[in-house]
This record gives structure tokens, sequence and C-alpha cells, in this order.
């Protein structure tokens, strides 16, 4: 929540009233360490000022109320080769909410899969349950009497021992 209200920030509409570019470089190097350097991060320290500067001087940019709508002006613009350690940041912040939605419906569909008559399900047997159920816009359009046709025609499967 504290990477969301922070990087909130950033958005020209707010007058960047309660603008810290130290707080964003700290939640950069706290949630990002992978896509984000050391000299990265010293680099979006620096960028950050002329933006404040420029954002708040520009009248495109005073207007945007979204970090997606931010993230668009700045490429529409041809800024994001001045400020492309910023857009790097929006690119990520902006996927953020995708990337917990489809975890938190995963973690959803395991409780549904989950019950107590499947507790002792295998782990790989479980995951192939999750997926069917995950992905059950495309398992919608298989024929499941087909599937159980073609696996009874492959006849006997009892490995050799």
């Amino acid at each position: 929540m504290d990477l969301l209200s922070t990087s909130a920030t950033l958005i020209p509409r707010n007058r960047f009233k309660s603008f810290k570019g130290s707080d964003i470089c700290k939640l950069v190097k706290k949630y990002y360490p992978a896509d984000f350097t050391q000299q990265d991060i010293y680099g979006l320290e620096q960028q950050l000022k002329p933006f404040v500067v420029d954002a708040s001087n520009d009248g495109e940019l005073k207007n945007i109320s979204t970090l997606t709508e931010l993230c668009h002006c700045l490429v529409e613009t041809g800024r994001d080769a001045i400020y492309n350690l910023i857009v790097r940041l929006l690119q990520l912040l902006v996927t953020l909410p995708v990337c917990t939605a489809s975890a938190e419906r995963a973690f959803s569909s395991l409780k549904i899969i989950k019950t107590r008559l499947r507790n002792k399900m295998a782990d790989e047997n479980l995951a192939n349950n999750l997926v069917v159920h995950i992905e059950r816009e495309i398992a919608e359009k298989y024929n499941f009497e087909a599937v159980l046709t073609e696996f009874k025609r492959k006849g006997d499967r009892k490995a050799d021992l």
C-alpha cells in the first residue's frame, strides 16, 4: 500500500504536494531491486527533480490524473528519453494491480479446489486441477466426451514393473 500511495505523488494533478523523491527511491530499492541497480536509483533521484519542475509548468502534464495517463503522455511527447527511469518505474507500477489480481485469483481457486475431500491430493494433480479451474474459459472450448473417448482408445496404461 505504501508503494501505491507514494507513487501517487508522481501525478502532476496533485501539484506534487506530498512529493518526496527520496521516499520514491527508497520504495524502488525495497520493491524493485532486480529492476533498478544502485546507479539506476541514483539516476532516478536525479531525474525526479527536473521532472517535478517540468510537470508543474507544462500544460499537458498538469491535467493528468492517473499513472497510466502520465506514462502515455511522457512517451507521446518524447520525454521518455529524458525520463527513462521514471517511465520504467511507471510501467512497473501500472502492472502491479494486474499481478496482484492474478495471484489473488489463483489463491481463491486453490481454496475452491482444495476441499477437505481433496486434501490429500498430490501436488501435481492439484496443480493440474488449478490450471483447468483458473483457465476455465479455455477449458470450456474442449469437448470432454471426445477427450474421454480418445483416452479410452489409447488402451491400458499400467506400467510394467
